[in-house]
């Protein structure tokens, strides 16, 4: 059986060039990462990306980031491999093209980290993942001025050969922090208690059993872990209000 890839820390970088994120992304799979443990963040993706999907300033006042979540395809370039790539709008920053579990984390779906805040920017995001707020702080600079941000999950005894590999391909601003991006299952879900505590605070009973049914019936056709956690975020959306303490519980009164 082939060996499971454990992930363990996560490493991030700063690259300056779109060419060079085409570069690393390219050495990270042929290593053995998982595209599914890749994130890229940036805002000047030359004219070979087409993207389908925004979430515009006004999703982000009237129901946070994770309102109106739409993905859409990239192409002609490495980050069409990785997994939900989309146009976000994000606060102090702008808009931006994500792609990765990074697009769960700034939606606000897998953490809650931003909790549908609109003042909440990228630092707020970076420093919950566990992220000092200084470096957090220049990660969001540079994402301004028009450079890119890269994330790789990988295992804590491979960290050393990874950090190499970004610092030979032009990364700047390296940093690791000691732990992954929140998934929502393991897999599929058979009950609540397999949802992650991120996924299960946000979520009241029922509104567990909505995104179970969902993420089962997606994970089932797609064996994909983010775009099955997109859909069933979204179906939660569609039959569920926030209460005051961030949590769907209020059932939408059907027409």
């Amino acid at each position: 059986m082939p060996e499971i890839y454990k992930a363990e820390r996560t490493i991030s970088a700063v690259f300056k060039e779109q060419k060079q994120i085409d570069d690393v992304i390219r050495r990270l799979l042929d290593r053995g990462v998982p595209k599914d443990h890749i994130s890229v963040m940036g805002r000047n993706f030359q004219s070979e990306t087409r993207i389908a999907g925004f979430i515009s300033k006004k999703d982000v006042i009237l129901g946070g980031l994770r309102t109106g979540a739409v993905f859409g395809s990239l192409f002609g370039s490495f980050l069409s491999l990785l997994s939900g790539v989309g146009v976000l709008f994000i606060p102090f920053v702008g808009s931006i093209v994500a792609a990765g579990p990074i697009g769960a984390v700034l939606l606000g779906a897998a953490s809650g980290a931003i909790a549908g805040s609109a003042g909440a920017g990228l630092v707020s995001v970076l420093t919950t993942l566990g992220m000092p707020e200084d470096k957090a702080a220049i990660y969001q600079t540079r994402l301004q001025a028009g450079e890119f941000l890269l994330m790789a999950e990988v295992p804590s005894d491979r960290a050393g050969e990874f950090q190499l590999l970004l610092e030979s391909a032009g990364a700047e601003e390296i940093h690791t922090i000691e732990k992954t991006f929140a998934r929502p299952c393991p897999g599929q879900c058979n009950s609540p208690e397999d949802l992650s505590p991120e996924v299960r605070a946000h979520l009241s009973n029922q509104a567990q059993s909505t995104f179970i049914e969902r993420y089962n019936t997606v994970f089932n056709e797609k064996n994909d872990e983010f775009t099955a956690e997109q859909a069933a975020w979204e179906s939660v959306h569609q039959q569920y209000e926030e209460d005051e303490n961030g949590v769907w519980s209020k059932a939408k009164v059907k027409a």
